[in-house]
């Protein structure tokens, strides 16, 4: 586990004001204020869930040669993931063994060594002591006991996990489930087409919240309702057999394939739950969608080994920090990290199939407004829920049974999680 940084006087105090909170919930209701509020309680959100779990931390293909690497914020811990001589992925704490400099200044790119900017200490790719300055003639230490902090780090089907605890959660179930039906997407031998980066002035458990319903879509998200059934009306009878006819289609046609429609979300329904932290299924699209773009129509070249173009989309989410869609020419991440009790920075990657030329095969202009459109309605929505939960006449109203089912799922799921010690 990484080391607690919250003072034990501090804790004690959190404690007994999450006690409270618990003790005043009420079951399908919002969270209180001070959930999204409370310096406290977000220390006790980063011990408990953000270094125990498996936090989504990029691409493979972000890290293609020895040396490549990129760094990942997640509050106060910063990582290097990198690629090391022996073809691996390293997870390596970004501060050095001398005297805690950060060893790693910039966002991304390729390194021969690391070398503290400070006093020079250089690591090998693995983290491994090599070289500490003037000390190497004392000749008084041991370099094998100052290598780089290193942290557990697991890859599947194209995606970076990394886990800050000693001992991780098990990663087996999520690992089983992404590797099968991430196969045909071919992420592994994608590249980074675009890459947006935000400061959402939100609480990162408000982002979720608001990923977890599809409500608002109607009024907040007109490209995304083109595409996706997410905000179909949930008394409409005749429309939802008109979906669920679609859905059966469209399975019976991709079964040939070997891929799976799901609309019903069948499989997902433990997700989040204590023992489930990954989600993972196909969805089809509206008739005559093919892409998630903004007219249905490719944006790309198609990724990986679809044999066609019309698979649906591919979702992924894991707690905390991490969903996608991928259609069958490309794929969109959401990296969160939180950064302040109201606070979350996030990141929205587009990727590619490998060979894809830009101004040839696509075009960012086509490829990106679909979601950067709704990921940056999404951020607005989430501020302004921020700002009026920190009013003084916020009290926590009532989930909808029926419209946000998931929201009370994901609820359940926190607090699950916030109250083991």
């Amino acid at each position: 586990m990484a080391p607690n940084l919250f003072p034990s006087e501090h804790l004690a105090d959190a404690q007994a004001q999450l006690d409270r909170l618990i003790a005043a919930h009420k079951p399908g209701h919002a969270l209180q204020r001070e959930f999204q509020t409370d310096p406290g309680i977000y220390r006790l959100d980063l011990e408990r869930i953000w270094r125990r779990g498996w936090l989504f931390a990029g691409h493979t293909c972000q890290v293609k040669s020895p040396g490549d690497y990129f760094v990942f914020d997640i509050d106060t811990d910063s990582l290097v993931v990198i690629r090391g001589d022996d073809g691996a992925i390293h997870a390596l704490h970004n501060t050095c063994r001398h005297r805690g400099m950060r060893v790693c200044q910039d966002e991304s790119g390729h390194l021969g060594r690391i070398v503290c900017p400070y006093h020079q200490w250089t690591y090998a790719r693995d983290g491994a002591l090599l070289a500490c300055g003037g000390m190497d003639r004392d000749d008084d230490l041991d370099r094998s006991e100052f290598g780089l902090h290193p942290a557990h780090v697991r890859e599947v089907a194209g995606l970076i996990f990394v886990c800050l605890a000693e001992d991780p959660i098990a990663f087996e179930g999520a690992e089983q489930s992404f590797a099968a039906m991430l196969k045909p997407q071919g992420l592994e031998r994608a590249k980074v087409a675009a890459v947006r980066s935000y400061e959402v002035n939100a609480n990162w458990k408000l982002v979720w919240e608001n990923n977890r319903e599809c409500w608002h879509c109607n009024t907040s998200h007109p490209q995304y309702v083109k595409a996706n059934w997410d905000n179909a009306p949930i008394d409409d009878a005749r429309l939802k057999q008109e979906i669920e006819a679609h859905a059966r289609a469209t399975s019976a046609r991709l079964r040939a394939h070997g891929l799976v429609i799901d609309y019903e979300e069948a499989g997902m329904v433990r997700f989040p739950s204590a023992d489930c932290w990954w989600s993972i299924n196909r969805t089809p699209l509206v008739p005559g969608w093919v892409s998630e773009s903004m007219d249905g129509r490719p944006v790309a070249p198609v990724m990986g080994d679809y044999p066609i173009r019309d698979v649906g989309t591919l979702r992924m989410r894991t707690m905390p920090n991490f969903w996608n869609h991928s259609s069958s020419d490309h794929s969109v991440s959401t990296r969160l990290a939180p950064a302040g009790p109201q606070k979350t920075r996030i990141q929205v990657s587009w990727l590619v199939d490998a060979d894809a030329v830009e101004g040839k095969d696509y075009a960012l202009a086509t490829l990106l407004p679909f979601w950067e459109l709704t990921s940056e309605q999404d951020w607005d929505l989430c501020e302004n829920n921020q700002a009026g939960v920190n009013s003084s006449a916020f009290t926590p109203g009532p989930y909808s049974t029926k419209r946000e089912y998931n929201v009370i799922r994901y609820t359940d799921w926190y607090l699950h999680q916030i109250a083991t010690p």
